[in-house]
């Protein structure tokens, strides 16, 4: 595939795979240890597959874009470690700004 080859896109399908197992994990942990009785109320209903991929899909979408969001954001970190730069805990000087007036 040559979009896989693209390093954006491969950073971004990584993490939206960290997201999905983080889904999964989530899923299977409601449904082990039952809060509010929600896997009662999912099991008796007429379609479960349906309560379930709903709430599959909900929280893939989630915990998809958490995973994705924070590793974009986390690229200009990375670049600034890697170039000697601070890492944004230094002081910070308010920056001087000239506008001219109407």
């Amino acid at each position: 595939m040559h979009l896989l080859r693209q390093p954006l896109i491969r950073l971004l399908a990584v993490n939206l795979a960290g997201g999905v197992v983080a889904a999964l994990l989530m899923l299977g942990g409601l449904l082990a240890l039952n809060p509010g009785n929600l896997r009662n109320l999912i099991l008796a209903d007429e379609a479960p597959g349906a309560a379930l991929g709903l709430l599959l899909f909900g929280l893939v979408v989630t915990f998809g874009s958490v995973a994705m969001g924070s590793a974009i954001m986390g690229l200009g970190a990375r670049e600034q470690r890697r170039s000697g730069g601070s890492s944004g805990r230094g002081r910070r000087e308010p920056a001087e700004a000239r506008l001219r007036a109407r």
